[in-house]
């Protein structure tokens, strides 16, 4: 590594740092002061507060890397371009290309690491948070009721009514199983109840127990009681039922994905779901996209210094978030295809920031 790129880096992270440090530290108090009245209240501890503001770092910061990269990289080549350092090393033979080659090395570790962060450690920092918010402020809570009465489509054609789960012994009690039929779903075909229902870890199938099994037809009605009838058409596992009461942020990323699967084995519309599933990998690379921008717009001298990039800085960074929160919508809605809704953002300002390099006087 040449001594220039040594010395860009470290201009680049420090700049990184400050900015993501002043956001984030903007962001806790204006949020503790929305919710200050909340937490006095509840009565909540001030070391509870002090946590959850700990857990909720992360999710700031998987909001404001994009931002920070935008900013450092305006910063950085905007203090070199008005320090007449940019020009000397473009006179020593330093193309601008050549000189982005630094940014852009931070923007791809960064987009691994935040594709990482945002995937698994946001989800955990979340959850906790989650749980400070339920035990403390009342909001979204759980008790000893959310295991009764639970209810589960498993297919297009098969629902469940659990009447108590035991997460300890990985049994229900009460159940009922309703099959119908596949060309007429207000026709039963079906249907099966039991006193109680297990969990064999080692099969991973569900074992009805002391029950009954009616089968239905055009004319009659047949009836079978049964000691133990193993189920292994059922989808649903254990996991499925805890999951049920998380919500999409707090689970990491291939929690995320197993969960859109069986919302779409069971028939549910998942587009909401899956546009936060492709954000995951998409979000990210917006670290590098906007490198694009801030290098290229800072390398020549203007009018205005440092708070004309720094209100470039937040144009761009409004447009980017408004652009991928209306594309989000669309494909929430279901009506347009959600990989494409969640990248489209991505290829556009990847598309205008190739179009502000390639203008620029190299």
């Amino acid at each position: 590594m040449k001594l220039i790129d040594r010395y860009i880096i470290k201009q680049f992270i420090s700049h990184f740092v400050f900015a993501l440090v002043a956001i984030i530290m903007v962001f806790i108090i204006i949020d503790l002061m929305e919710n200050v009245d909340d937490f006095i209240d509840a009565g909540a501890p001030v070391n509870v507060v002090i946590v959850y503001y700990i857990y909720f770092i992360p999710e700031m910061i998987k909001a404001m890397i994009p931002v920070a990269m935008l900013l450092s990289s305006l910063f950085t080549t905007g203090k070199l371009s008005n320090q007449n350092e940019l020009v000397s090393m473009k006179a020593g033979g330093v193309s601008l290309y050549r000189f982005m080659l630094p940014f852009l090395a931070i923007g791809i570790i960064v987009t691994g690491f935040t594709i990482y962060f945002n995937g698994w450690i946001v989800p955990l920092a979340n959850s906790e948070k989650y749980q400070i918010e339920r035990e403390h402020l009342a909001k979204g809570s759980r008790t000893e009721t959310d295991r009764y009465n639970i209810f589960i489509q498993d297919s297009p054609v098969r629902f469940l009514s659990l009447g108590y789960y035991d997460e300890s012994a990985l049994a229900v009690s009460r159940v009922s199983i309703q099959e119908f039929s596949d060309t007429n779903l207000a026709v039963m075909a079906r249907r099966y109840d039991a006193a109680r229902m297990e969990w064999d870890v080692d099969t991973r199938i569900w074992t009805l127990h002391r029950g009954t099994l009616r089968k239905f037809s055009e004319q009659t009605e047949e009836m079978k009681p049964f000691d133990r009838m193993p189920m292994e058409n059922l989808f649903f596992s254990p996991d499925d039922i805890a999951k049920k009461q998380l919500q999409p942020d707090e689970m990491n990323y291939f929690e995320l994905r197993d969960f859109i699967q069986a919302q779409r084995r069971a028939g549910q519309q998942t587009a909401r779901w899956e546009v936060d599933y492709y954000l995951t990998i998409a979000f990210p690379f917006a670290s590098i996209i906007v490198i694009l921008f801030g290098v290229p717009f800072s390398a020549q001298k203007r009018r205005g210094g440092m708070a004309l990039q720094f209100a470039v800085g937040v144009l761009i960074t409004f447009l980017y978030m408004a652009f991928m929160e209306i594309t989000g919508t669309f494909g929430q809605s279901g009506q347009y295809n959600t990989l494409l809704m969640a990248w489209l953002p991505n290829l556009m300002f990847l598309g205008a920031g190739l179009i502000n390099l390639l203008r620029v006087s190299k």
